[in-house]
């Protein structure tokens, strides 16, 4: 089994947050790979499903993006998984608006979920799905008001276009040969 952790901050207020890339995300995911989302174990939203013959529980962390590892943490210690078998999709300031890739390793570049995850997990090496969100257009917009910002109608659209591969992704890591 693989963990897909899809981070982002709960409630009506965040939910077109650019900070929720990750969240917006998983929703694609659910609706696509017909995941029932139903448990609310581990601080977190989740449920099981199958993506390309690969079992994963799918998990939506509730305490905040900065919480985030709490929810990863007590999952994986629930089933036992391996660092090397969790996946983070997330947004990423560091990338343009759109642009989509994938790590395995490194540091946290600011982001307090992946700060909370490798702090709570105790290691880096984990994979990540990085969802492109930009920096802030004006360089006196801070950064936290940046990705707590709602992204546009026309970029909501594009996420959508984009999230088929942003699930390429995801594939390419669950189907991978271990080494």
């Amino acid at each position: 089994m693989f963990i897909v952790a899809c981070l982002g901050n709960p409630g009506k207020k965040y939910k077109n947050n650019r900070h929720n890339a990750g969240f917006i995300l998983g929703e694609f995911l659910i609706r696509n790979y017909r995941i029932s989302v139903t448990s609310s174990s581990f601080h977190a939203v989740s449920g099981k499903g199958t993506i390309q013959m690969r079992e994963v529980l799918l998990l939506l962390p509730q305490g905040y993006m900065n919480r985030s590892g709490v929810s990863v943490r007590a999952a994986m210690a629930f089933y036992k998984i391996q660092p090397e078998r969790l996946i983070v999709i997330h947004d990423e300031i560091e990338l343009p608006f759109g642009v989509i890739k994938k790590k395995f390793g490194g540091g946290h570049k600011g982001n307090n979920g992946i700060r909370s995850i490798i702090q709570e997990i105790g290691t880096p090496d984990f994979h990540r799905i990085r969802f492109g969100v930009g920096r802030p257009d004006k360089p006196d917009t801070a950064v936290a008001d940046h990705v707590l910002s709602n992204f546009t109608k026309e970029e909501l659209l594009q996420i959508q276009e984009l999230a088929p591969a942003a699930a390429e992704m995801l594939i390419s890591i669950l189907t991978a040969k271990p080494e």
